[in-house]
Order: C-alpha cells, then structure tokens, then sequence
C-alpha cells in the first residue's frame, strides 16, 4: 500500500506503483483532502487517518498481509499504525518519513529570532503541524513505539536543506536525527540514505525506492 506525502495525490506514486507492480498487487489511495477525496469536514488526527487506512485494507486487501510504503507525511501515518495492527501489517519502508517529534525538532534547528527564508520554513512547518495542510491532519510529537519484530526500510534524503542560508546543517541533522528514531520499530530496522535524492526519494531515486520495497516485502512473506 503506497501513501504519498502531505499535499500529494496518489498520482505522485503512479511510477512507483506501475514499476512494482510488474511483481506484486499494489495499491495506493488518496486521504481526505488530497486527488479524487472528499475534504475533511474538521481536523483529522491519528486514529481519524487510521480508520480510514483500516477502511482501504479491508475493501483491497481483506485479511491478507501488507507492506506499507509511505513517504514524507504518509510515512508517519503508516509508522504509527503498525504497532497497533501487526495482524495484517507485516513490513513498512519510510521514504524520507515526517519525523517523530517535527514541531520540537523545528523549534530547536530554528529560533524564533530567525528571518527570511529560514523564518518561514519554521513558520510553515508549525503552520502544517497544527493542521493547515489540505487534509487537515495535525501533526503531534510523540515517542515511537514499536511494531513487533517486522522488517523495516527506513531511507533518507541526501540533501533537502542546503539552500537555508545559517540553519541548513541543523535542518538536517534534525532530519538524520528523526529518522534514526525510527529505528525503534523494529528489531528488524535499517537506515540508509538514498544518494543523490532529496525528499521525492521515489521521484529521484525510484530504483532505490523499488528495491527496498521488494526487500521487505520479500522478508516480510519469508520469515
């Protein structure tokens, strides 16, 4: 199951989703707010995208097991779903993954007291976090919790950051820093970073993005 980024329809993973599906069923969709959905009628929070994620796996998939494959914002929502249905929930990859704790962590790489264009990232951001995005969804800081002993691909961007005069560096090591907390999913976890990529890893990098998607789908169907 493909899901996109905060303000990305499912059209973002077509190519991803026509390259894996050569081996294996795949299926991506569009959460309130975002392509073909409706628009969410209030804020959305975790167990508001979890219902709606347990509504697509019921009609597409049934009782057979997943591999959840998220990028950016959907990387989250699929982090903190799986520790609470490891029953059909058998592997996650991360594409650059909104980070367990973003408001704390933007707060710190940028003060208050920054301008220009490094004051309206963190301005966006907090914006975002607080719910100002297409589909509404609040974003809040929390500890990772673990989803069992499945297989987990976590892989980062290169560079994102680098055009934020000052505070570019503690931009990304905010970032690193995120992503290796993801590694308390599993016993199972990895990180690597996709050379050459910024956030879009599946746009920049697809060939990294398939084969650690067919990585952990095989892992997760060979125990």
């Amino acid at each position: 199951m493909l899901m996109a980024g905060a303000g990305d329809g499912l059209d973002t993973m077509a190519d991803l989703q026509k390259s894996l599906s050569k081996g294996a069923e795949v299926c991506a969709y569009d959460r309130l707010g975002e392509g073909r959905s409706d628009q969410p009628e209030h804020l959305q929070t975790l167990a508001d995208s979890g219902r709606i994620l347990t509504g697509v796996l019921d009609r597409v998939a049934g009782h057979r097991p997943v591999v959840l494959v998220g990028h950016s914002m959907g990387g989250l929502i699929a982090a903190r779903y799986a520790p609470d249905h490891l029953d059909r929930v058998k592997g996650l990859v991360l594409l650059d993954a909104t980070i367990p704790a973003l408001t704390a962590g933007i707060q710190k790489a940028i003060p208050a007291s920054a301008t220009g264009r490094a004051a309206d990232v963190r301005e966006q951001t907090l914006a975002m976090s607080e719910g100002q995005n297409p589909e509404k969804f609040r974003i809040t800081d929390a500890e990772v919790r673990p989803a069992g002993n499945i297989p987990v691909q976590i892989i980062k961007h290169e560079s994102q950051y680098s055009e934020i005069a000052d505070y570019g560096p503690a931009l990304e090591q905010m970032w690193c820093d995120g992503q290796r907390q993801w590694l308390a999913l599993s016993r199972r976890s990895s990180v690597t970073t996709a050379a050459g990529s910024g956030h879009y890893i599946h746009v920049d990098r697809p060939d990294v993005a398939v084969k650690a998607i067919q990585r952990v789908t095989a892992q997760a169907t060979h125990k």
